[in-house]
């Protein structure tokens, strides 16, 4: 799959997390439309993951610590097959698996995430199981920059790094928003970088809405031996939608009538100049 079509599947995956929250009435618009490029990449190119091997644990597997982004994870997830669209379209009604955090029982979803920080803490126990197993696999997690405010994660770097969890990957959705504002402003997380590295873990920045950065830092996994990956991943939140982006009430907030129309507009100009290019 090249460049020009993983960035054609962002523009259409942008407009099915519009529309799936826009028919619920619920759902984190924002922080979903900031991280679908990342999870575009993972499952397009880099998990080899499919409802033909899902079941088995001899694969690659990724732990949406970010829980609140499902709508992001759910997406993905249909365009690769593990469920119909016409199911998708259930969301947050009545009776659906379909709902506001990732669970289990929705196939092609590796755990239940939502309490944030505890998303990492399973990674980490996976990544530990394959290196005890002497497994070639290795397991990745998202989380959000405001989750980085949660004691449990710097549990788990403290873990990754004393069992020297090289076949952990680390992403993280650095939009710089969280739902009551900056994170700057709400729990500073500079020098963030710095951090990680600290823990002993190695680290990289990137472009988290390039597809095709993403998919450079991601083909230098393990970045150095023995030292858990952590990725950067410098995006904008609510990307794609002008008047989405960088605004903190959209973090939680479903688009009206209008706004609906509007949004799909302007990804449908995208695509038709992605093509045009």
């Amino acid at each position: 799959m090249n460049i020009k079509t993983l960035q054609s599947k962002s523009i259409e995956y942008r407009k099915t997390i519009l529309e799936i929250i826009y028919k619920s009435g619920a759902g984190h618009t924002a922080g979903s439309l900031s991280c679908i490029d990342i999870l575009n990449v993972l499952y397009n190119k880099i998990l080899k993951v499919d409802p033909s091997n899902f079941n088995s644990n001899d694969r690659n597997h990724y732990i949406q610590s970010k829980g609140h982004s499902v709508e992001a994870l759910y997406t993905i997830l249909c365009d690769k097959g593990f469920y119909t669209k016409e199911q998708l379209l259930t969301l947050n009604k009545f009776n659906s698996h379909f709902i506001g955090h990732p669970t289990r029982k929705v196939f092609g979803v590796e755990h239940n995430t939502g309490a944030l920080g505890h998303g990492l803490s399973v990674a980490v126990g996976m990544a530990i199981g394959f290196k005890l197993d002497t497994k070639p696999y290795s397991v990745f997690t998202l989380l959000g920059d405001g989750e980085l405010s949660e004691g449990s994660v710097w549990e788990g770097l403290m873990t990754a790094n004393k069992y020297n969890l090289d076949n952990l990957i680390i992403i993280i959705d650095r939009n710089r928003l969280q739902i009551t504002g900056e994170t700057e402003n709400v729990n500073p997380l500079e020098p963030l970088k710095e951090k990680f590295t600290s823990f002993g873990l190695s680290v990289k920045e990137v472009n988290g809405n390039s597809v095709e950065d993403l998919i450079n830092v991601f083909k230098e996994v393990p970045f150095e031996n023995k030292k858990p990956n952590v990725i950067i991943a410098n995006t904008i939140k609510g990307k794609g939608v002008s008047f989405i982006e960088n605004e903190v009430v959209w973090h939680h907030k479903v688009p009206d009538d209008d706004q609906y129309t509007k949004a799909i507009d302007e990804l449908n100009k995208q695509k038709i100049q992605l093509e045009n290019d």
